[in-house]
């Protein structure tokens, strides 16, 4: 209840208290000043009677006199009694019945042993409400309900301003500070406004600088400074995190500018010579999805390529070296022999730094041919077939078709306790090859297939859900929840559901992607949050971005890649990340989930850091849903 309406309930409370308690008094006090005069008027009655009784004759005479004078004073019962008997008996020939009716026994004091027993009407018991004789009392009281009602009404306007105060603190408590950062100059107290005003500023400066400060952290630990691309530590903990993967492959590519001795100490020409090499590579590497482009040395980058064919390997360095030809050298190298590229094809269960020296390998011998060229490492495994796109869409026609994708589920736990299962997609190609999402999803991505993969998927989860399973969390495209259509479809899908059945449904979505589009994320976030159901951030740490959109989006849950997990108990760099999202969550109800987590030493060493929750095979590996 608001402070006004608490106060004018309290006076009017009090006004109508006071009335009432008047009221009651005059009541209380007009009844006693009507019982005394009728009283007195009694005793003098009795006093007359009394000399009359006196007079021997006089008892005769009151038989005709009396009668009437009791009748004026409205006395209903008048009885003279001696030890001899009733001398005078009178009683009013017309009952009318009455509320109350007053007794009173007198002794006669010139006739000792006489009695008088008297009833009597009360003085006001005929009385009734007239205009006349209430309307002092009825212009009081309206004179009173006149004031009240300005008084309210100009109560109110005193405390619109401590109204106003009090809204904008339940904004705050709502978190919804930003609406109301600045108060209204109406605010009273002025002071308190002020204050406020102050207190907020300063919190949202503290709060820019930690997420300044957490993002320069994040940088310095795995950004170069000068390219702004990954550095060595980034690079090797992504490698070997996509080594780890069961059914994983990847294509590591080195490329090397020129050497050491060719460039002066300090030589501004190289500094930018460097970041013009990073510019044109970075650019390849932001068209292929979730490859890491890092400069490894002073002088040489490296890019890693998940899942890639050996065909897009091959036509990506062609069409970089074309690229990196129509820069203009320095004069300190040699125009025709300065760059030279190495690749090498990583797979499942390799050690991730002979993979590296495979492709410094593949890198020399490129330098050994004289001019700007590459060379790949041959290996006996080959990756795997080069699939157009025209191969995928018929592919997934069919699966779709069919309702064919396969759904494996990884436990999440805190401690001892299972918060949901994680449901990962998996199909079939046409030699019954089992297919991971990280193989088909960005070619699916290009061909506009998407949404309805991550369709199919929610509709087998709330099936699911519908039928009492455990919470679920679907993977969902950023995507596909900015398109109207997708977005207007999976409302009306949440809001058909019960709502305890979509407090068991979590929605998760890559870093990287809501950071690109958290704007068009903000509706969907806030409507998934007023149903009751749960937004994961994963990936997160696959890329140093800023950490703003856990104020924005409030996600329930963030994921930590995988790469930051692995052997975390030996990085201290890694260690120091997680410390910086813990502390940028502090303020939030967002949680912290390390996910990949595979050895009891990973495990103690993020409880150490304050991880409570976990996802990898040591809480349990992925199996296929039945």
């Amino acid at each position: 209840m608001k402070l006004s309406n608490r106060l004018v309930a309290f006076v009017t409370l009090v006004v109508f208290s006071a009335m009432l308690v008047l009221f009651i008094g005059g009541t209380l006090t007009f009844r006693y000043l009507g019982e005394a005069s009728l009283e007195n008027s009694l005793a003098r009655m009795v006093t007359v009677v009394d000399e009359e009784l006196a007079d021997p004759e006089g008892i005769k005479n009151a038989a005709i006199w009396l009668p009437r004078v009791l009748r004026a004073a409205d006395v209903l019962s008048f009885e003279v009694v001696s030890d001899a008997g009733v001398l005078f008996h009178y009683q009013q020939t017309q009952i009318v019945a009455q509320p109350s009716v007053f007794q009173a026994e007198y002794s006669l004091v010139r006739n000792p042993g006489v009695t008088i027993k008297i009833e009597a009407a009360h003085a006001f018991s005929h009385s009734t409400y007239a205009l006349g004789p209430m309307s002092a009392t009825s212009l009081a009281i309206l004179i009173i309900a006149i004031g009240m009602t300005f008084g309210i009404r100009w109560l109110r306007q005193q405390l619109h301003g401590s109204e106003l105060l009090e809204t904008r603190g339940r904004m705050i408590l709502a978190g919804r500070m930003d609406i109301v950062k600045k108060g209204s100059e109406e605010e009273w107290p002025g002071t308190a406004s002020l204050a406020l005003d102050q207190v907020i500023a300063e919190l949202q400066d503290a709060r820019q600088e930690r997420s300044r400060f957490d993002t320069f952290i994040r940088t310095h630990t795995f950004l170069d400074q000068l390219t702004g691309a990954a550095n060595r530590v980034l690079f090797d903990s992504r490698l070997s995190a996509l080594l780890r993967e069961p059914d994983a492959q990847g294509a590591v590519i080195r490329i090397k500018i020129a050497d050491d001795d060719q460039w002066e100490d300090e030589d501004p020409n190289a500094d930018q010579f460097v970041k013009e090499v990073a510019m044109v590579i970075s650019n390849f590497a932001q068209r292929e999805i979730d490859a890491v482009f890092s400069r490894y040395f002073p002088f040489e980058f490296a890019l890693l390529l998940p899942n890639p064919s050996q065909v897009e390997v091959s036509t990506l360095i062609n069409q970089l070296l074309k690229n990196l030809d129509r820069l203009d050298t320095p004069a300190e190298i040699d125009r025709d022999n300065w760059c030279h590229i190495g690749v090498s094809y990583g797979f499942s269960g390799e050690p991730a730094m002979r993979v590296m020296d495979e492709a410094a390998m593949a890198r020399k011998s490129a330098e050994l041919q004289g001019a700007n060229s590459w060379f790949a490492f041959r290996k006996d495994i080959q990756l795997g077939e080069h699939k157009g796109n025209v191969r995928w869409r018929t592919l997934f026609d069919t699966i779709f078709a069919n309702n064919a994708v396969i759904v494996y589920e990884q436990p999440v736990h805190r401690g001892n306790t299972l918060l949901h299962h994680e449901w990962l997609a998996r199909v079939k190609d046409e030699n019954g090859v089992l297919v991971k999402a990280s193989r088909f999803v960005p070619v699916l991505r290009e061909i506009g297939y998407l949404p309805r993969l991550d369709k199919l998927m929610l509709i087998k989860a709330i099936d699911a859900l519908q039928h009492g399973d455990k919470a679920i969390s679907v993977n969902v495209s950023v995507s596909s929840l900015i398109d109207k259509g997708f977005y207007r479809w999976l409302s009306h899908q949440l809001l058909a559901l019960p709502r305890h059945d979509v407090a068991r449904l979590s929605i998760e979505i890559t870093e990287g992607s809501a950071v690109a589009s958290l704007d068009g994320l903000r509706l969907f976030a806030k409507l998934l949050r007023g149903l009751g159901g749960q937004l994961v951030i994963d990936h997160a740490g696959r890329t140093v971005v800023s950490t703003h959109y856990i104020k924005e989006l409030n996600p329930s849950m963030i994921k930590l890649h995988r790469s930051l997990i692995k052997d975390i108990h030996q990085r201290s760099e890694n260690q120091l990340f997680i410390r910086s999202m813990i502390g940028s969550c502090a303020d939030s109800e967002t949680q912290l989930v390390a996910v990949g987590v595979e050895t009891e030493k990973e495990w103690q060493c993020l409880q150490r850091l304050g991880i409570a929750i976990g996802q990898g095979r040591f809480f349990g590996a992925e199996l296929r849903r039945k």
